[in-house]
């Protein structure tokens, strides 16, 4: 019969069933989520200690023995305690001979080890089956039971048998195991909770030298140009509009990142006339590494945002506002409306507007919840179509933004031009090779490599 779980109260089974009994070695924080959990989803539960008398925090229920009393009662032993407190298990070598040893341990760094801990365990206790699971999961996800915590387990062993055994376990736990094959995967399975934000890395460099760059590059052109020419005190402007061109250039400079390794990655295979060749490594990883670009991206699109909110709160442009309307009336003259600029003016917003919605409807979509509820093709329609539709978008309204000083050399300061201008390169480099990627003549040659065709090839 399979066991089910349920978190709040522990289960009562039939007298006519047997409960399964589980060692645990360990009576630390995890020792005892574990046994809390197993317990509540029918399990019964023996810990082993080195002194037995001396635990008070166990789970009501757990009976608590000796480690080599607590081996014999169970056939499935359970090891929470740390690699380097392992030696003991060499003295229990003929009571585990033959039981499935269940190694949970993690290390404090990656690589601290030349081989994994349920390696090393094995080498220990070469009769026992030694198994590689739990170690990816929390004492505070087994404790509370958040439906927010990580519920995969990766389960790796030699012993096929042994490993259903605690992948049943698993199961029967509310938590979804995952098999990653014989033993020698442990060590790439305890690396796992170690790795802060791996992903990432690349993409947090790449935002922070843009932004360090792009902010220098503002400051030369707005604060210190200015200082120099006409002595004006423009560092005021550090804080919000310099950071206000900074943002909205990275976040559109990142959105072209993302599609960027996908059109490089199409003319390598049509430069090859085959998708059998693998991509440089620069490649693979940039490509795998486009999700958390364009959540940077977002990020700072919400950032330009928020930053645009607060211009009519700022005393500069209260200021430059009331002294304007104050000279207007002492001459008693009126700037004259032009339609021209009205219509830069809306068009600009309004290309923003839109941009930065397909922009969050593209981070949505991204979330896990959200994939997982789409086929692949309503996901690539998502990702890749409105995709370039908002690259398309947020270009536009750089552009616009722009207007008639896009190509003006007055715009120039020390033969720099404005920072939106650098910001426009990437973007319209990725669209324009786009365009003549989708062209019908390179299109159809693409999609028939893609789908197995080589140009070289005899067959």
């Amino acid at each position: 019969m399979e066991k089910t779980c349920i978190d709040a109260l522990p289960l009562t089974m039939n007298s006519s069933e047997k409960q399964e009994i589980v060692c645990i070695f360990g009576t630390g924080d995890f020792g005892r989520s574990l046994g809390l959990k197993m317990l509540q989803c029918g399990y019964s539960i023996v810990f082993g200690s080195r002194n037995p008398q001396k635990n008070n925090l166990l789970p009501n229920g757990a009976e608590v023995l000796s480690y080599s009393e607590a081996a014999k009662k169970s056939d499935i032993i359970i090891i929470a305690i740390h690699r380097e407190h392992y030696d003991f298990l060499t003295e229990l070598t003929e009571v585990l001979n033959g039981k499935i040893l269940v190694d949970i341990s993690n290390n404090l760094k990656i690589n601290q080890y030349p081989e994994s801990n349920a390696e090393y365990l094995a080498q220990l206790v070469p009769g026992a089956h030694v198994v590689k699971a739990f170690n990816t999961i929390s004492a505070w996800a087994l404790q509370s039971g958040a439906l927010d915590a990580s519920r995969q387990v990766f389960v790796c062993g030699n012993d096929s048998k042994a490993k259903q055994r605690v992948m049943d376990i698993v199961r029967n736990l509310g938590l979804t195991p995952m098999d990653q094959g014989s033993l020698t995967a442990a060590k790439e399975i305890e690396k796992y909770p170690l790795q802060l934000f791996p992903m990432w890395k690349f993409p947090f460099y790449l935002s922070a030298v843009l932004c360090i760059f792009l902010f220098f590059y503002c400051v030369i052109r707005d604060v210190i140009y200015p200082y120099v020419y006409e002595k004006k005190d423009n560092t005021f402007r550090m804080a919000i509009s310099i950071p206000n061109r900074v943002f909205p250039i990275t976040a559109l400079t990142l959105l072209a990142l993302v599609y960027l390794p996908g059109v490089i990655a199409a003319i390598l295979q049509l430069y090859r006339g085959t998708k059998y060749r693998r991509f440089p490594d620069w490649l693979d990883h940039w490509m795998l590494c486009r999700k958390q670009l364009g959540l940077l991206a977002l990020g700072f699109a919400f950032l330009h945002v928020l930053y645009t909110l607060v211009i009519p709160i700022r005393y500069y442009v209260r200021w430059r506002l009331g002294n304007l309307t104050v000279t207007q009336a002492i001459l008693k003259k009126e700037n004259p409306f032009s339609t021209s600029s009205a219509w830069l003016s809306d068009s600009y917003v309004a290309l923003g507007i839109l941009g930065f919605f397909l922009f969050v409807l593209l981070g949505i979509t991204s979330l896990p919840s959200v994939s997982n509820a789409v086929n692949w093709r309503e996901f690539r329609f998502v990702q890749s179509k409105l995709g370039y539709l908002t690259l398309i978008l947020c270009t536009a309204h750089t552009l616009v933004y722009g207007g008639k000083r896009f190509l003006s050399p007055s715009n120039l300061k020390w033969y720099l031009p404005a920072a939106y201008v650098l910001g426009l390169i990437i973007p319209c480099t990725v669209l324009v090779i786009k365009f003549v990627l989708i062209m019908p003549c390179v299109d159809n040659t693409l999609t028939r490599i893609r789908q197995g065709w080589e140009r070289n090839s005899k067959h």
